[in-house]
């Protein structure tokens, strides 16, 4: 008997470039009565400017659907590692660890 692909099963490539990730810690998101667009940006302290390192379009449908597999996963996350504090309840410095900027 031969592997053969399921029906409904979709085969999913990724590239090195695209494995390795962007980080992000600011996502904006805007829309359309057509489509939702969120950017995501990485933000550095005593930075004037910061770019987007990734968009990604999602109609209104997909958008909706993302959030609820985001929903489901953070549920799961916080069962299996507790809550995830807000970033109210955590007091960042602004140095992320880094040393003090000095002028």
């Amino acid at each position: 008997m031969q592997n053969q692909q399921e029906p409904n099963q979709i085969n999913i490539e990724i590239s090195e470039e695209i494995a390795e990730g962007s980080y992000a810690n600011l996502a904006i998101i805007t829309h359309s009565h057509a489509e939702f667009v969120i950017d995501f940006v990485n933000v550095m302290p005593s930075t004037p400017k910061s770019k987007v390192k990734s968009r990604i379009i999602f109609t209104p449908q997909h958008a909706k659907r993302f959030m609820n597999a985001l929903t489901e996963n953070i549920q799961r996350y916080e069962a299996a590692n507790g809550h995830i504090k807000e970033l109210e309840d955590v007091q960042i410095p602004m140095t992320f660890g880094g040393p003090a900027g000095q002028a």
